[in-house]
């Protein structure tokens, strides 16, 4: 019977945590602003770690330029990554914006302007 919650997703969500901590407290938080950690995907072998992340309170060219802070701070974040668990490897760290909580509010938005189609 396979493993309802296996390796790789074990070591996805520590790393999320992990990273979570390193981003709030060895980072230039006016460079990166407020950064959430929406999710990390882990190969099979645990060689790349893709990390989805949402931006909040920056637009544009900002978030343009804090994205590619994150990216040029990734060395820095696998080595203190690298500090903080216990893996032989510590997979190669990419950061990608998810848009997924931009889709979400829009949405919301689009269905709070729908007119109510009940009638009395």
């Amino acid at each position: 019977m396979a493993r309802e919650f296996g390796r790789n997703a074990r070591v996805s969500s520590q790393i999320q945590k992990e990273l979570a901590l390193i981003l709030q407290r060895e980072l230039d938080r006016i460079r990166l602003g407020f950064v959430t950690i929406n999710d990390v995907e882990t190969n099979k072998d645990l060689a790349v770690a893709k990390i989805y992340v949402t931006i909040l309170n920056k637009e544009g060219d900002e978030r343009k330029q804090s994205m590619k802070y994150l990216n040029d701070s990734a060395p820095f974040i696998r080595s203190e990554l690298a500090k903080r668990m216990r893996l032989r490897i510590v997979p190669e760290l990419r950061f990608y914006y998810d848009t997924s909580f931009e889709n979400g509010m829009r949405v919301a938005e689009l269905l709070s302007d729908l007119p109510d189609s009940k009638q009395d």
